[in-house]
C-alpha cells in the first residue's frame, strides 16, 4: 500500500491521567490520516472536545528508531505541545501555553507500536511520567488506534 500520499483512516484514543491518585479518562474517535516519509508514518488528526469547545490538529510521529513524537496544537497556536517519547528515556522539550513556555520531561517505561499493512491497521501504547521544573505532574497512559 502507498502511503506516500497519505490514507484515510480512523482513529480511537484512549488517554488515562492519573495525578494525586486520581485517574481520568479520555476517549476520542475521530477521523484522521496516515502518511510515510521516508522511514517515518505520520498519524494526523483533530481531537475535538466540545464540553470544553476545543479543536486541537495532533500529530503523532513513528520513527524508524521506534521513538514516538507526538504534537499537539498548531505551531502558531498559544498552546502547542510537544512530547518525546523513547523506550526507558527521559526527554526534556518545552510545552507554549498562553501564560509562557514551561519545560517539561517525559519518562517513558513503556512503549508499544504494532502495525499491520493489509489491512493498514496500527496500535501505539505508551506509558509515561510528566515532569515539569523537576516536579512529578502525573502517570500517564496513552492508547492509539487507527485503521482504515
Amino acid at each position: 500500500m502507498d502511503l506516500s500520499h497519505g490514507v484515510d483512516v480512523q482513529v480511537h484514543l484512549e488517554t488515562f491521567v492519573t495525578q494525586e491518585g486520581e485517574t481520568e479518562r479520555h476517549v476520542f474517535d475521530e477521523p484522521g490520516t496516515v502518511v510515510q516519509m521516508g522511514d517515518t508514518l505520520y498519524v494526523r488528526y483533530r481531537e475535538i472536545n466540545e464540553e470544553e469547545h476545543t479543536n486541537y490538529p495532533v500529530t503523532l510521529k513513528l520513527r524508524g528508531d521506534g521513538s514516538v513524537q507526538l504534537s499537539r496544537g498548531g505551531s502558531d497556536d498559544d498552546t502547542h505541545l510537544r512530547l518525546h517519547f523513547a523506550d526507558n528515556r527521559r526527554i526534556l522539550t518545552r510545552y507554549r501555553t498562553p501564560y509562557g513556555v514551561i519545560p517539561v520531561e517525559t519518562i517513558t517505561p513503556r512503549l508499544d507500536v504494532r502495525l499491520t499493512t493489509a489491512p493498514l491497521t496500527g496500535e501505539i501504547y505508551i506509558e509515561y511520567e510528566l515532569l515539569a521544573n523537576g516536579q512529578h505532574l502525573g502517570n500517564y497512559r496513552l492508547r492509539l488506534l487507527f485503521s482504515v
